[in-house]
């Protein structure tokens, strides 16, 4: 059987909306998560202004921030040289870009640095709780004449199940500016906003919660948003597990195994595979139903089993899946169709265990069919390693 782990998860999500009117967002996010270390980074860093020259500044601070933490720099070290390559605008004498870095190890301890962005948020029992904060001077050289001081924020955390920490750019807090019901925008209101949408569903994701800020500060600005909107969220909780089976065992014997690790297994289940569902089928005395009403073209529909999440066709569903794993993050992720279905699983899962059967199936090795329809071990490989490196997720990938 697959082998359970009942550690704390810390899922991580984020969500950006550009400027009314700019192709790109001035702000910058960026995740890094280490199965090794057990550690989870987050950088959000605003540039100056917007447009391209603030995606630049931004994305350039947020590179050097995460690249620091990586190593484990002192935060002193990494703030300082941070703005030593980003001094402050001459006229207006502020940062040309700002961060927040939070990271946070497996068991709950985190550092936090703050730099001129709002305050960060931590949602504890139903409220909000103010971090103590630590002020740094940072004596930053900007001449071989002159220097300039700033100072950062530093906090140390210890989170506990069922905290979450939000952060975002000033594009969500100054929201609404000007607006007869918020006249200096948003403000603490943000803060009422999570309270109230977490209440709503105890059990919102990271991924969601950053969504409906990010979307909430667009309706303040009656969807032409004033200034990029960037909103990180940090949750510890239970792991969510998502299994995913493709393909027939190796030798018929295997059958049964196949059969016992999906009915045992606690979390969600995606079964892929014409043949690999008819093996469960026969085992477990289950019924396969074809859902006429999920036809998409190019894909075959999905079909019913009862204990069984997701029933899809194999290779071609996987193939599609892995295109859209490919592609930057989708603003829409309500589209129609089983490889969407797998794909808003495979977000809202934490850790997924793919199960790949190795039996050969002819069809699979025809000259004539498309280059596309790849062998199912090469597929699951490359499933595995997007949602590893893109999507952060803990994969365990076992051939049977």
């Amino acid at each position: 059987m697959l082998q359970v782990n009942n550690k704390l998860y810390i899922e991580v999500g984020s969500f950006q909306h550009n400027k009314h009117g700019n192709i790109v967002c001035g702000d910058s996010v960026l995740m890094h998560k280490s199965i090794k270390e057990n550690r989870t980074i987050a950088v959000l860093s605003d540039g100056l202004g917007s447009g391209v020259k603030a995606n630049v500044l931004s994305t350039m601070t947020a590179s050097m921030a995460l690249n620091f933490r990586k190593r484990r720099e002192p935060i002193t070290r990494t703030a300082k040289t941070i703005m030593d390559t980003l001094p402050v605008d001459s006229i207006r004498n502020i940062s040309y870009s700002t961060f927040t870095i939070v990271d946070v190890e497996s068991d709950g301890n985190g550092k936090i640095v703050e730099y001129d962005n709002p305050d960060l948020i931590l949602v504890r029992d139903n409220k909000i709780i103010k971090l103590p904060a630590e002020n740094l001077i940072i004596q930053s050289k900007l001449s071989s004449t002159n220097s300039d001081t700033r100072t950062i924020k530093l906090s140390n955390i210890l989170l506990q199940k069922e905290d979450r920490l939000v952060f975002f750019s000033d594009g969500v807090s100054q929201s609404g500016i000007g607006n007869s019901n918020m006249p200096f925008g948003w403000g603490d209101g943000v803060n009422e906003f999570i309270l109230e949408t977490i209440k709503e569903n105890i059990d919102i994701s990271a991924r969601e919660l950053s969504r409906k800020i990010v979307k909430q500060a667009d309706l303040n600005d009656i969807l032409r948003p004033k200034d990029d909107t960037s909103c990180v969220v940090f949750y510890v909780r239970e792991p969510r597990r998502l299994l995913i089976c493709t393909g027939p065992p190796f030798t018929e014997a295997k059958d049964k195994y196949l059969a016992e690790i999906i009915r045992d297994y606690k979390g969600k289940k995606i079964v892929c595979g014409g043949t690999t569902s008819k093996i469960v089928s026969r085992e477990l005395g289950l019924e396969i139903i074809i859902d006429l009403n999920d036809v998409i073209a190019g894909l075959p529909p999905s079909s019913k089993m009862e204990g069984i999440d997701l029933v899809t066709e194999g290779i071609i569903t996987l193939g599609s899946l892995a295109s859209i794993l490919e592609e930057d993050f989708p603003k829409n992720i309500d589209q129609k169709g089983p490889h969407w279905d797998m794909y808003r699983m495979i977000l809202d899962a934490d850790i997924i265990d793919i199960v790949a059967g190795t039996k050969i199936n002819i069809a699979h090795q025809d000259p004539s069919l498309p280059v596309e329809l790849e062998i199912r071990r090469n597929v699951v490989k490359k499933l595995a390693s997007l949602l590893e490196e893109k999507y952060m997720k803990t994969v365990k990938l076992k051939f049977i």
